[in-house]
């Protein structure tokens, strides 16, 4: 097994098969009913729709200890949801002859920027839209001042200075690899293309048209009094994330009401030129046939390719939104937490699937390490030859970082011993027979890699 295919993990594609669902069971209902009383989420807000007819289905509270009822308004974050909004910006440049699909990213980027190519080829638009860009899923000069909002501070200068300075790993247009730093390269490229923000495109060629008026990045005075608090895996109210630069590939903020008339208008067939967007934004873009598996541009396939859908994650907030191809049948799931809901999307669109309740993450105590001891685990080392962890301290906190993803924090639960919490994984530091740290272990998926200390 290769190492990248089980560090840090955090999205999972899961194919499925078919059967016939209607509305919304009574056993999806328990099912949402048992998460929340639970304790697994606070609140989980579900559409159904079937042509004309929505059903929703509301349970939980805005906060878990003293939230109010949530209803089909209330605004959760939708996280990478976003970014289908984003291609279907581009398809909307394509379709009215202002960009190409295979246009090189470097016609509209600032000629100070040195965009990394591979063997003379350059990235294209359906390299990012598609994520085969060969651009890692975070940049390596992603550290923020302020984890619990980490994308605050990451600015266009920055997101420069990595393109600048990353030289691709393999052939581009090759491999699929998701990347939310391509996604929001591509929401950047359109806002200076058009000379227009993300947040504006947005309004005027998506939300407004679809009268979604809780729908957006900024939070107005109606989007705030109906946010539900994001909580992490401990039920614990996190901070919002503010997502600029990047704002393509997670910005959005909306409520099972809006994101009705979303999917609604990605299931409509009609002449404007929002739906021809839409549906060019659904055609397979991308397809890997030794996985058996395409992408169209941003939206994902399941089922056997019968299923369209995109799921989302902040740091707070789950969100899954999805269609059954060929008929006039959709689904939004939206929780504010962590624990997913793609499984209840996915059963409503007909995937022959058993819905369990999330497994209990029990996490050790954590134990206090003095500063001094601390700085003696910071450095780099080495998982593989191009794959790198680099441990990072900031205060009395540790930071670990996969080459090619974001900084996260572990926690000590003995004096060399970390664990994380985003994902079972944890690390031991070792000594040498002097008893300095010349190694670390890195247990994950039931492995043990051992990576020596090169810097």
């Amino acid at each position: 097994m290769k190492i990248k295919s089980v560090i840090f993990a955090i999205l999972i594609f899961i194919q499925f098969g078919y059967a016939q669902n209607a509305e919304i069971p009574e056993s999806i209902k328990e099912h949402i009913k048992a998460r929340i009383d639970e304790g697994f989420n606070p609140s989980v807000a579900l559409a159904y729709i079937e042509g004309e007819q929505v059903s929703y289905f509301n349970y939980g509270n805005t906060e878990v200890k003293t939230g109010k009822p949530v209803n089909e308004n209330t605004v959760y974050e939708i996280g990478s949801i976003s970014k289908v909004f984003t291609t279907i910006l581009l398809a909307d440049e394509v379709l009215k002859g202002n960009m190409k699909l295979d246009d090189p990213i470097s016609n509209y980027l600032p000629k100070t920027v040195s965009v990394p190519q591979y063997n003379g080829k350059q990235i294209t638009l359906k390299d990012l839209a598609t994520h085969t860009s060969g651009l890692p899923r975070m940049p390596d000069n992603f550290e923020p001042a302020d984890y619990s909002n980490p994308f605050a501070d990451y600015t266009v200068e920055l997101l420069y200075d990595f393109l600048s300075s990353y030289e691709l790993q393999r052939a581009i247009g090759t491999q699929y690899e998701y990347s939310n730093l391509g996604m929001g390269l591509l929401g950047h490229i359109l806002e200076l293309h058009t000379g227009k923000t993300y947040e504006v495109l947005i309004k005027n060629r998506i939300t407004e048209p679809l009268g979604m008026t809780m729908t957006g990045i900024t939070f107005t005075d109606a989007m705030k009094v109906n946010l539900a608090l994001g909580h992490n895996e401990q039920l614990e109210v996190v901070s919002n994330w503010d997502i600029n630069s990047l704002a393509g590939a997670g910005a959005i903020r909306s409520s099972t009401s809006d994101m009705v008339k979303f999917i609604k208008a990605n299931i409509d067939t009609n002449d404007t030129s929002l739906n021809k967007a839409m549906k060019l934004s659904h055609n397979i873009a991308f397809t890997d046939e030794s996985k058996n598996f395409n992408i169209a541009l941003a939206w994902h396939f399941g089922n056997n390719n019968s299923i369209t859908w995109h799921n989302g994650g902040t740091g707070g907030y789950r969100a899954f939104a999805g269609f059954l191809n060929g008929t006039n049948r959709g689904v939004v799931v939206l929780t504010n937490s962590v624990s997913s809901v793609d499984a209840i999307g996915m059963k409503l669109l007909d995937a022959p699937l058993t819905l369990e309740l999330p497994k209990k993450v029990e996490f050790p105590d954590v134990v206090e390490v003095s500063n001094e001891v601390l700085g003696t685990y910071v450095g780099v080392y080495q998982l593989a030859p191009e794959f790198l962890l680099t441990i990072t301290r900031k205060d009395n906190q540790l930071f670990a970082q996969a080459t090619g993803q974001p900084q996260f924090e572990i926690f000590p639960s003995a004096e060399n011993k970390f664990f994380l919490k985003v994902v079972e994984a944890s690390i031991t530091f070792n000594k040498n027979d002097t008893g300095n740290v010349d190694s670390l272990t890195l247990h994950q998926g039931g492995q043990n890699m051992p990576a020596p200390k090169i810097e």
